[in-house]
């Protein structure tokens, strides 16, 4: 744990403004592949639907 704790005080945390670029950038990339493959799902749903119904 000594080693643990001497690691991170060594560590460089982000700043205010920094973190929430961060953040931002995060959240839009995770809803981005969300939408992504939202889209990617359905378009083969009915792709599928079309071609065994």
């Amino acid at each position: 744990m000594k080693n643990v704790s001497r690691e991170m005080k060594k560590v460089s945390w982000p700043r205010g403004r920094e973190l929430t670029r961060y953040t931002i950038t995060v959240v839009g990339t995770v809803a981005f592949v969300t939408v992504f493959f939202a889209l990617i799902d359905l378009g083969i749903t009915e792709l599928l639907n079309l071609l065994f119904e």
